[in-house]
């Protein structure tokens, strides 16, 4: 999918820089492809894996886009898996946990399974309550995509597309995909985005990624994590976990992550909002500069002093701290993930945006591209 839409895409590509680290030996990229078994339906499935100059590591398959795991250093230089997942393909056929997947085509929450567009009104899938969550029973994080590894000036990594059809979980509009990681020698993970249609419909990206700086097959509690969010608002929810339409500002309240705060500080405060998530599960409104890349939220983990800088090109984050997690998960290496051993960092359009008009419009028309960058910094202090 190498068009013009791969090309519009590419253009919006800002350099992401940060310091690299000089522990890592280095030497050539490099990106090597091995088969990972088959859906139910027999369609196969490739795990490609990625390695940078410092010898920093990406793993992706292409059934759902997947991000299956990450290796980075910790400040002595040691190699860990800073994400969570599983060991086989199969694992994920059942996951409702949306481990390291692109959730579309609509990530987060649509109140009530339905929205009007041009007044027209469209029932989607419901699989969450009442509500539609991450584009519905099916949605693009169960689809296997085209995949295309490259190595560049940019760096190493995968172009993969996917075309949805017209009516698929309810949207309207045959929408044309693509996803592109790159993994850079700055040891940063470059994610862009994009989509044309041939009808009005809405569409909304995000990596699902679940993060655990102290390393994922320890599955330790990411509380003591720190964490700085760069949003003065966020978007409180109803029970459902739609938000209300109000942009509440975070001073005075648990949600105030603007100067670096351990995620479990106030976690446990008497709180609605907490409640309502059972911890944070809230969509953060970023203090956005301009229409290009900015810094949305910084994470350090004390013990490995490893951290995370998360830059993009939207208006919200979403922060979930891994409430859902139940220990009925098993991870890699037949870890068991329990309640908030992992943490997620969304980009995104807000939730339920289709439904509210004086949120930043989702709605893709023919003839326009959506594009969408997102960039996970990895580094150490």
């Amino acid at each position: 999918m190498r068009s013009r839409l791969a090309v519009a895409i590419a253009a919006t590509a800002l350099v992401a820089a940060c310091g690299r680290d000089t522990t890592m030996p280095e030497s050539a990229a490099h990106v090597s492809a091995t088969p990972f078994g088959q859906t139910p339906g027999g369609q196969a499935i490739q795990l490609f894996t990625f390695t940078n100059r410092h010898g920093v590591e990406l793993r992706v398959m292409n059934y759902g886009a997947i991000i299956v795991s990450v290796k980075t250093p910790d400040r002595t230089g040691q190699l860990a898996d800073v994400v969570l997942g599983h060991d086989t393909a199969a694992e994920y056929f059942t996951s409702r946990s949306f481990l390291g997947a692109v959730a579309g085509r609509y990530a987060n929450r649509i109140a009530g399974g339905r929205f009007t567009l041009d007044g027209q009104t469209y029932t989607l899938a419901k699989n969450d309550g009442p509500n539609h969550l991450h584009g519905g029973i099916k949605g693009w994080d169960k689809v296997v995509w085209d995949a295309d590894p490259f190595n560049d000036a940019r760096g190493v990594g995968l172009r993969l597309s996917y075309t949805s059809a017209d009516g698929e979980e309810g949207y309207p509009g045959r929408v044309a995909a693509s996803v592109i990681y790159t993994l850079t020698d700055e040891n940063a993970l470059r994610v862009e985005y994009g989509a044309t249609t041939d009808e009005p419909t809405v569409i909304n990206l995000t990596q699902h990624s679940y993060f655990n700086l102290a390393g994922a097959l320890k599955a330790a509690p990411i509380l003591d994590h720190e964490l700085t969010i760069d949003a003065d608002r966020f978007t409180p929810v109803d029970a459902g976990l739609i938000p209300t339409g109000e942009l509440r500002p975070v001073a005075g309240t648990p949600f105030d992550f603007r100067t670096p705060t351990r995620i479990g500080a106030r976690i446990a405060d008497n709180d609605e909002q907490l409640r309502l998530g059972r911890g944070y599960d809230h969509n953060f409104v970023l203090n956005r500069t301009g229409p290009g890349l900015s810094l949305a939220a910084r994470v350090y983990e004390p013990t490995t002093g490893r951290t995370l800088e998360v830059l993009t090109t939207e208006p919200g984050l979403q922060f979930y701290s891994g409430n859902f997690l139940d220990g009925t998960v098993t991870g890699k290496g037949g870890v068991t993930y329990a309640q908030r051993t992992g943490f997620c960092l969304e980009t995104q359009h807000f939730p339920n945006s289709p439904n509210a008009p004086a949120f930043p419009s989702a709605v893709l028309r023919p003839g326009d591209t959506y594009t969408s960058t997102t960039v996970f910094r990895f580094g150490v202090r």
